[in-house]
């Protein structure tokens, strides 16, 4: 699949998914459309994953401002 944004993916996901709802699409169809909506999928869950590697989140800790890698809070 072709580099795209995570802007681009999730329009996409969603012409995907009006179109599967429609409910016009032969079953070969359907069954295509559903495949590249789990791809797009995939690739939204791995921008949001990469993206959130790359957050610096900044504190202010006794008047000075750090700088600290983002963690996500487990739970």
């Amino acid at each position: 699949m072709e580099e795209i944004n995570f802007e681009e993916a999730m329009k996409k996901l969603e012409q995907i998914t009006a179109e599967l709802e429609k409910g016009d699409l032969s079953l070969d169809e359907a069954v295509k459309k559903f495949e590249e909506g789990i791809k797009l999928s995939k690739e939204c869950n791995k921008i949001l994953e990469d993206s959130e590697k790359r957050i610096n989140i900044l504190i202010n800790n006794d008047g000075n401002i750090t700088e600290e890698n983002f963690l996500p809070k487990e739970g």
